[in-house]
């Protein structure tokens, strides 16, 4: 089968192979036929060594398509049934998910240190477990989540992880309050969708920042009150809050500078909230004066802050309804022979989501 292969991390081209096939398939186990995925900014970090990630591997982990084949023991699915992925399956027995905080569990990262793909030349990984630029993967039975007929395989990969990430960091962990002010600052797919449950949530007005023009323009169509350059954001602070701060910031880049310029934006007592994946070298700092005197409260959001099935069930909920636009994300497809273009869209930030249809 065809899958785009990474053969060694720091490269940033893509390799599309016809001679990588899908293993592991056996008790407890799925296979599935991938219909189409989205690209997010986590492959891009993987591809880089942002992100830790055994090599080769196969990118990919927003991904929705059919049941191929269930192994033993698997209970609830059924060849032929329409599903996306979760790249972060809860265990339900760990101490995280008996604390409700499914999100925290492990089982899902452990599942990215065994090969999940061979070639010829031998084991290829699949990022995060999964690995969705491939015609076929196998993956834990928990991670294949059955999708209404109605919700389309592009709009159920999104669900996946960038729309879940982003909503979910407005609605679980920051909790953003009806009439209150919120600033976010990066605005690709995830940021897209941290604008979006801000607006649901209520909020009165949503600062969205980013350097890309396009971005600025399709954050206001989706809920921003206005969108400025990170050079405008100081002014925007002032008119705004009349200097004071916004009462929830949003991190959706992953670097601590923009952290630090979100902490600096953030009201005494508001809430910063960091939803973007960074390095392990990359320090956030705060002094503790600062940190005890202003009282405010930083929130890491792990892939949306709650339980992930329950999420996606809100997303769907609330794209029936029309709260919230999916459908306009996706501002490229490309075939998987064009997953080259595909990063170099979303490098520039061209792109909010490419669907990659497969």
């Amino acid at each position: 089968m065809r899958a785009a292969v990474l053969h060694e991390i720091g490269q940033d081209k893509l390799d599309v192979l016809d001679d990588v096939e899908a293993t592991g398939f056996g008790p407890g186990k799925v296979k599935l036929r991938v219909r189409a995925t989205g690209l997010c900014h986590s492959d891009l970090s993987a591809m880089s060594g942002v992100l830790p990630q055994p090599a080769p591997f196969v990118p990919g982990h927003e991904g929705a398509g059919e049941v191929i084949d269930v192994g033993d023991g698997v209970t609830g699915l059924k060849q032929g049934d329409r599903v996306l992925m979760c790249w972060l399956p809860a265990c339900g027995d760990c101490p995280s998910c008996k604390r409700g905080q499914t999100q925290l569990c492990l089982a899902g990262f452990m599942n990215a240190g065994t090969p999940n793909f061979k070639r010829p030349g031998g084991d290829v990984f699949g990022f995060a477990g999964t690995g969705t630029f491939a015609e076929e993967v196998v993956v834990a039975a928990g991670c294949a989540v059955p999708i209404p007929d109605d919700v389309p395989y592009e709009i159920a990969a999104l669900i996946g992880c960038g729309v879940t990430t982003g909503l979910g960091a407005a609605i679980n962990t920051a909790k953003v309050e009806a009439a209150s002010s919120v600033a976010v600052i990066g605005c690709g797919g995830v940021g897209i969708s941290t604008i979006q449950g801000a607006r649901v949530q209520g909020a009165a007005q949503i600062v969205a920042v980013d350097p890309v023009a396009s971005r600025r323009e399709a954050a206001l169509r989706f809920g921003a009150t206005e969108a400025v350059s990170p050079e405008e954001f100081a002014d925007a602070k002032q008119r705004v809050t009349a200097g004071e701060g916004f009462d929830y910031v949003f991190e959706v880049v992953g670097r601590s500078a923009t952290a630090r310029t979100a902490y600096e934006n953030t009201r005494r007592g508001g809430t910063l909230c960091v939803v973007g994946a960074g390095a392990m070298d990359d320090f956030f700092q705060v002094n503790m004066f600062e940190l005890f005197f202003d009282e405010k409260r930083i929130l890491p959001s792990m892939y949306g802050g709650g339980d992930v099935l329950r999420s996606y069930e809100r997303a769907i909920a609330l794209w029936r309804a029309g709260r919230i636009d999916l459908e306009g994300l996706i501002t490229h497809r490309v075939q998987l022979a064009g997953i080259n273009d595909a990063l170099d869209q979303m490098r520039s930030g061209e792109a909010l989501r490419t669907c990659i249809e497969i």
